[in-house]
């Protein structure tokens, strides 16, 4: 992995948290998350995407498979929050310090409040960026949210 490492992969194996590494070739113009499922071959329900919302003034992460999107009334309620709405990319990047389209729900500059979709029950692992375009992370769902500090709901919407 010489050269591949993030704060999401240090942070996996300081915790000593079982995964693999996969890497793709990321092209242009393709969401993210679509394209890692595809290249990957990887069933697109498996394969999620980090999310940074604004829930009442306090950025927030949502974690939901790259097939659907944020439902962000869902995301607010599992917070105790009333409104949300997505960050402004530039917020959401200073924040995690990742950058769009790489953004890890692991080893982020700031520790956010996190919610991961309850889908990610329904699979042995899961997938979910390794903190860089090209770059996933497969894990088991449990063990994706101890490390990421997560709370589990309902977030997704189809």
């Amino acid at each position: 992995m010489a050269g591949k490492g993030t704060p999401a992969t240090a942070l996996l194996t300081t915790q000593r948290i079982a995964h693999t590494v996969h890497t793709y070739v990321h092209g242009d113009g393709q969401a993210y998350g679509t394209e890692a499922a595809e290249a990957m071959g990887v069933d697109p329900g498996r394969v999620f995407k980090t999310l940074v919302a604004d829930v009442d003034g306090v950025l927030t992460v949502g974690i939901v498979p790259v097939a659907g999107s944020l439902d962000l009334k869902a995301l607010a309620a599992a917070v105790g929050g009333k409104r949300a709405r997505m960050a402004q990319v530039a917020d959401a990047e200073r924040a995690t310090g990742y950058v769009a389209g790489g953004i890890s729900p692991l080893g982020q500059r700031k520790r956010l409040r996190t919610v991961l979709d309850a889908s990610a029950d329904e699979f042995e692992t899961v997938f979910c960026s390794g903190g860089r375009r090209g770059l996933e992370v497969e894990l088991a769902p449990a063990d994706l949210a101890r490390a990421a500090n997560a709370t589990v709901a309902a977030i997704a919407a189809p």
